[in-house]
């Protein structure tokens, strides 16, 4: 299980966000897959509004991962209605992963 908090890696916004879409890419390339992606916070941006990664994030779905985006977070940056790929997650997703999943990974 991945858990994505952020739409950008470090601190330089700009380099952050080349460098997300370069983890999924790199992720899909290697066939590195977890069985679910769950994002939340500002990561739900990856899969709306951040046409760089909704179409790399809609491949690795296509590949058998499972793609959540916290409704919460979702709602709080009045993104509901702009989801492109996955699904509409809540906590539960989490909580269900950490006991599921041998390995959970934060990001």
């Amino acid at each position: 299980m991945l858990i994505v908090g952020t739409d950008s890696l470090g601190k330089d916004e700009d380099l952050g966000k080349k460098l997300m879409k370069g983890f999924f890419d790199t992720m899909k390339v290697y066939k590195q897959l977890p069985d679910m992606i769950f994002l939340l916070n500002a990561g739900v941006k990856l899969t709306t509004v951040n046409d760089e990664t909704v179409g790399v994030i809609r491949d690795i779905e296509g590949m058998g991962v499972e793609i959540y985006s916290c409704g919460t977070c979702l709602k709080h940056y009045d993104l509901e209605s702009q989801l492109k790929v996955g699904h509409r997650g809540t906590t539960n997703h989490i909580v269900e992963g950490l006991q599921d999943f041998d390995k959970v990974v934060w990001v």
